[in-house]
Formats: structure tokens, sequence, C-alpha cells
């Protein structure tokens, strides 16, 4: 067995149905190549994006090669998952459960199968990566459209034939939705958040220390917050938002899933996304969208500077419609203030007086 190149790797419990894999979940992952990780693929117990499933009586030999490693926190990490997996569980009437590591030697190759676009999900839902730090192209492809159920998730094709079985049996089935990713909360709570409805948080989302999202918050994968933050619009796929700003009630900003955009979108720290307001532009640090306006990427935008004077985007005073640009030239640009006048239609743009603070009351106790 040659020496391992691992960027990740970690211990799973996988649900299966036939030859279809249904999910994964991994309550122990870790970054790099570590002594463990090198005994463990020497032992064959790890090889870069396989799932190497063991049995239930094989536990034995694992405990004891942890022994080896009597100073290691994965070690420790795993030991009690260990025992508590080796009692038998009860036996599922619709899918298979089993037990394997899973690994992944760098963080830019496409998904390739169920088992890994789990394994990504759950490397930034668990915060040891950030959005973007793994790639998960072909996700989408690996997964399988699935119902999710009070009873675990089930092939859509299965589901009538399983409710009837489960109805008679006297427990009816109950059916959250019906997509090809779950909810983030039944597979890992990060420390410091509040939830108010887990259906509005995917597996895959990076929730910082200290972030609140509402009920009419929502939060797609491979995106999320970097600390303390309030959630009660949409953050789109594959947008990171920054500490201490709050994204408000029916807010938006636009992902990169659909429509055709490309343009990956970041908003900064101490930002303000007004009611019903919406961004195509990422936003710097200190900024403010008044409630009501979307800014896309084409939206003309007029600037003027802190007295009112119009200037171009290098900030040079100019004649009256001169200072009229793309929103897209002012992208990432900290401490604007954006909104539109009521009486032209005109949207503006000029140095942003202040900034917002957070009601630390809201977060401290998260």
């Amino acid at each position: 067995m040659s020496d391992l190149l691992c960027f990740a790797w970690g211990l799973g419990l996988r649900r299966r149905r036939g030859n279809t894999t249904l999910d994964v979940l991994f309550p122990a992952l870790f970054l790099g190549s570590s002594p463990l990780a090198q005994a463990l693929n020497k032992a064959d117990w790890l090889s870069p994006g396989q799932f190497r499933r063991f049995e239930a009586q094989q536990i034995n030999e694992l405990q004891a090669l942890l022994k080896d490693f009597p100073a290691s926190a994965e070690a420790e990490r795993l030991r009690p998952l260990l025992e508590a997996l080796s009692v038998q569980a009860s036996p599922s009437v619709y899918s298979e459960l089993d037990l394997g590591f899973f690994a992944i030697s760098g963080p830019d190759q496409a998904v390739e199968t169920a088992e890994e676009a789990y394994f990504k999900l759950q490397l930034i839902s668990q915060r040891l990566l950030q959005p973007h730090g793994v790639k998960l192209d072909g996700a989408f492809k690996a997964l399988s459209n699935l119902a999710w159920t009070d009873q675990g998730p089930i092939l859509p094709e299965d589901l009538e034939s399983v409710r009837l079985k489960s109805l008679l049996a006297g427990k009816p089935l109950i059916v959250s939705h019906v997509d090809k990713f779950p909810y983030l909360v039944n597979y890992h709570v990060p420390s410091g958040v509040r939830i108010a409805s887990g259906s509005q948080v995917r597996l895959g989302a990076y929730l910082g220390e200290g972030t609140t999202v509402m009920q009419a918050g929502f939060v797609n994968f491979n995106a999320g917050t970097a600390g303390v933050a309030m959630v009660e619009g949409r953050i789109s796929a594959g947008v990171f938002v920054g500490d201490k700003t709050d994204v408000g009630g029916g807010a938006s900003i636009m992902g990169t899933l659909s429509g055709g955009n490309n343009l990956v979108i970041s908003v900064g720290t101490m930002c303000l996304l007004g009611a019903n307001s919406g961004t195509g532009i990422s936003l710097g640090d200190g900024c403010t969208l008044a409630a009501g306006l979307y800014l896309t990427a084409g939206t003309k935008v007029s600037l003027y500077d802190g007295d009112g004077q119009p200037v171009n985007a290098a900030g040079e005073s100019v004649a009256p419609g001169q200072n009229r640009v793309k929103a897209l030239e002012l992208s990432g640009r900290g401490y604007l203030l954006y909104y539109q006048d009521s009486t032209t239609g005109e949207v503006i743009c000029k140095p942003n007086p202040r900034t917002i603070a957070l009601n630390p009351e809201l977060h401290s106790h998260n």
C-alpha cells in the first residue's frame, strides 16, 4: 500500500437501497494526511475516492489500531463512535446501513459519487472548509432525487408502497420534501446558531458562530455566513456573507445555479440588505442596500460624493450625467450606500455615512 495523499477523510454511515446510495452521515471528519490516516491506509481501511466498507465485527480491529495513537485527537474522536457502532443497529425495512471510511486526495476534483457529494457537503457544514473550499461540480448528477421522510430517505418510485405498508403497521409515513438535498439540521447542528425552521437550510450550508436564520430566511448549499449574522432573506448557492451582516426580510442575493449567472457573489462585513432588496454584484465591507432596491450587474448607477456632487468611478468630479456606471463596476467596493430616488427613479450610490450594528441580545446567546 502506497503512502496516502489525503486532503480530507472521515468515518461514515451509509444508507443504500440496492445499488443506490440514499445518503451518508459523516459524524467524524478530518483534514490532512495525519499519521493515523497513513496507518489506516496501510491497513487498507482508507482509499481516496472510495467508500471503504467494513463489517461490525471488524470494529475490534479498528479499536486495536487506534490504541497505537494514544495522543491523537482523531483517535479520541473515533473511539466513542466505534464503541457506539459496535452495538448492532435495528435492521431497516427499506434500506441497508453500512459503515466505512471515505477520503479525497484534493479539493479540486469534481464530484463523481453520492458518497463524495455527502462527504464534501458535510466538510462545509461542519466548518472544516468554507464555501468554495472544495469543488462541488457534479454533485447534482451524483445525488438521487429522494423523498425525505420520518423513516429515512426513500426513492420516489417506492414511496406509495412504503406509505401503505407504514399505514398498515400503524406508523403513518410523514414526508417533509422531495429533493436531492436534505436539511442541514438532520445531519449536523453547528455550534452557536439558531435556525427557526430546519427546512430553510440545506445540507452544505456554512453557518458561522452567532448566526440566526429566521423562519423566512434561507441558506443554500456551498453558501452561508462567516460569523454573526441575521438572515431573514435568501442566501443563494455560492454566496458567502461576512460577519455582523444583516440580510433583511425578503432580501435576495443572486446565486450561480440558474439564469446563466457565473459571477460568484460575496457580501462583506457589517452590511445591511434592506427588506425586499437584492444584489447581483458583490458588496464590500460596510455597505447598505436600501429596502426594495434590486441591484443587478447591469443596473445604471449614478455616483455622488459625500457632499452630493457627481463623481466618476475613480472619485473624480465630473459634470452631471457623466457620473453613471454599470453596477458591475462597483462590485466588491466597500462603505457604499445604494438607494433609489423616489422622485426620479435614479439609482444612487454615495459613501455610506454609517454602518449597521446588530443587536447583541439576538446573537450572543445562540
